[in-house]
């Protein structure tokens, strides 16, 4: 069964930037790279330091696809899939996101 948990409100990310969300016991980082409602979420955690940082990210645009450059050691996780440019056994989990009602919500 499907379950969505509301997680904040669409305006309390600023575009360009992501946030960290605590769902369940996973830290997510939340991004929204653009004023609109399109948003991307993967786990925050990244795998080469061991730290929830990648919401601290920089989202950048390479080869038509957005990724966010870790914070700490600059690997690059591609938002749509976590998937990671430099070593694809240090990809990250994506999650499903929506907006509904001008509330963010994950998928769990």
């Amino acid at each position: 069964m499907t379950q969505w948990i509301s997680i904040c409100k669409i305006d309390d990310i600023l575009p360009e930037t992501g946030i960290c969300a605590l769902v369940g016991d996973n830290h997510v980082a939340i991004f929204r790279p653009n004023a609109d409602n399109t948003l991307y979420a993967i786990s925050n955690i990244d795998p080469f330091a061991q730290a929830s940082v990648l919401s601290r990210g920089l989202i950048v645009e390479h080869q038509h696809e957005l990724w966010v450059a870790s914070p700490l050691k600059k690997q690059h996780f591609r938002l749509k899939d976590g998937y990671c440019l430099e070593s694809q056994t240090h990809s990250v989990k994506s999650y499903i996101i929506r907006v509904h009602q001008n509330k963010v919500e994950i998928q769990i």
